[in-house]
């Protein structure tokens, strides 16, 4: 097992990054992270995607992991330093280790399609640069990247890259998706799920870490589901799993972003929209439908 804050079996959850029209609203954010911290999870994730990173400019991007490392107290945090190049993605990745960051989530991120050897090289960049734990972020739905496990592999291989984040696979095929990587993956790299949906089914088939924008809001929710499956209590993982469908299936229609962020606003959490423009919030027929979840769901706060 590697030495990733988020190893074995762990829960990292990822809050939002409340934003106004003054940038961070940094005391929303400290109050996140606190009722993490509180809610027991293994690590903070602060500006992964949830945490609308691309959105923030370097100064912000530095207050909110600044905030988070404050409020996370010993919970270690991970920041995500992702950027359009490689010269803003290394001053992003010193600021968050500067500010205590303990890892670091790097996504491919780009405008112009990006190939394997691009990657590789940014990976290698970073990697050359850091002093603490990177973890390689799979997300084809937002970067239209998808990593290869060759490539996987390659990048895993570095010194200091310590996990991989990877999409939900189809439902049922978890168990062969991770035998697959762990195939081809060196065997002190750690293995996570991200697609909250998935993630009772993946921890039960032995991934490492759960990467839960969900857990960003409900850590205890989360973390129960993160019990049962690390005692192989498959009936009960499964049942609190499927009590949340109403929150899955607004994820799957609406992204969870917005979901979590109207969440937050229906249980008082934030005092209004947090969402950086041109991004909005879901509003009337949509937030009702997140009301309705919440309650289906008994989730409160």
């Amino acid at each position: 097992m590697s030495d990733l804050p988020t190893g074995g079996p762990g829960l990292c959850a990822f809050p939002l990054t409340p934003v106004t029209r003054d940038g961070v609203d940094e005391g929303a954010l400290v109050a996140l992270v606190s009722r993490l911290a509180a809610g027991g999870v293994d690590s903070v994730g602060v500006l992964g995607s949830t945490g609308v990173y691309p959105y923030l400019s370097r100064g912000e991007r530095r207050a909110a992991v600044e905030a988070a490392v404050d409020a996370a107290g010993a919970v270690p945090v991970i920041a995500g330093v992702g950027a359009l190049r490689t010269r803003d993605t290394l001053v992003h990745a010193r600021d968050a280790q500067a500010a205590g960051a303990s890892a670091l989530l790097l996504a491919p991120v780009s405008y112009h399609r990006l190939r394997d050897e691009e990657v590789a090289g940014l990976y290698a960049d970073v990697a050359a640069e850091s002093s603490v734990p990177i973890v390689l972020y799979d997300n084809p739905s937002t970067t239209a990247f998808a990593f290869s496990d060759e490539l996987s592999a390659r990048i895993a291989a570095l010194p200091l890259v310590t996990g991989v984040k990877v999409p939900p696979p189809p439902a049922g095929t978890a168990a062969d998706r991770l035998a697959r990587l762990r195939r081809a993956l060196p065997t002190d790299v750690s293995v996570g799920i991200s697609g909250d949906w998935a993630a009772a089914e993946a921890l039960l088939a032995g991934y490492d870490a759960w990467y839960s924008a969900f857990a960003g809001l409900f850590p205890r929710a989360a973390r129960a589901v993160v019990q049962a499956a690390t005692a192989g209590d498959a009936d009960t993982a499964d049942g609190l799993s499927s009590s949340l469908e109403p929150i899955w299936t607004l994820f799957r229609r609406h992204g969870s972003l917005r979901v979590l962020a109207a969440a937050a606003q229906v249980l008082g959490l934030v005092d209004g929209p947090c969402l950086p423009r041109p991004l909005l919030g879901l509003e009337g027929t949509e937030r009702a439908e997140v009301e309705a979840a919440l309650g289906a769901s008994g989730l409160t706060v």
